[in-house]
């Protein structure tokens, strides 16, 4: 079993990661039911760390949640071996370089936008992202195998494949709407959050 972190953690860690977020949205990253994340999200409100955007439904954290981060993160990090990460993260960012070609191979074809006409063309770059999900989950496994908390991300990644073999196109690269793209992202930004790395001087994204 890897390291475990808080329930309550959890739902603020994926608050910070998401910067918004709806309850449904921070259930899916965490793994609770919406009760328990509603709870979660008065506990910080409470607590001025976060608050709730009524004109979006959107839940987000304060200036002052964002300062508290960094201890209530190193607090759950405490006994974790970061050490062991750091080669996962390392195929992480191989693979990653490799989805950035593929979502763009999605979104243009031929120099223009692809209008998702030509199914083959579609079931031929679908079936690269299969492919490299394939190689992906054995690494999100070990990762898990480290923190409990990311063991989501690997049962999400694989859902939007199955959506997208289904039918909905924006299972891909759609924004905000649970696809691949949306939790491959959330995944970097959990990565590098939790090692402490600097994003703009890895130059990654």
């Amino acid at each position: 079993m890897g390291h475990t972190s808080t329930p309550e953690f959890c739902t603020f860690h994926a608050l910070r990661i998401k910067g918004f977020a709806t309850v449904e949205t921070l259930g899916e990253m965490t793994g609770s039911d919406a009760a328990t994340v509603q709870l979660h999200l008065d506990g910080l409100a409470a607590a001025a760390h976060a608050q709730f955007r009524e004109a979006r439904s959107l839940w987000q954290l304060t200036p002052d949640g964002r300062a508290a981060y960094p201890a209530m993160l190193d607090a759950d990090l405490d006994g974790a071996d970061l050490v062991a990460l750091a080669p996962l993260y390392s195929s992480y960012l191989e693979l990653n370089t490799e989805f950035k070609t593929l979502c763009g191979d999605w979104q243009l074809r031929n120099g223009g936008v692809n209008d998702h006409t030509d199914a083959a063309y579609d079931a031929a770059v679908i079936a690269r992202l299969v492919n490299l999900d394939g190689r992906a989950q054995p690494v999100l496994v070990a990762t898990a195998g480290l923190l409990d908390r990311l063991a989501s991300y690997g049962p999400r990644l694989a859902s939007s494949i199955s959506r997208l073999q289904s039918g909905e196109s924006n299972m891909f690269t759609g924004v905000m709407c649970g696809s691949y793209h949306d939790a491959w992202m959330e995944l970097h930004e959990d990565l590098i959050l939790t090692q402490g790395i600097d994003r703009s001087a890895e130059g990654s994204f």
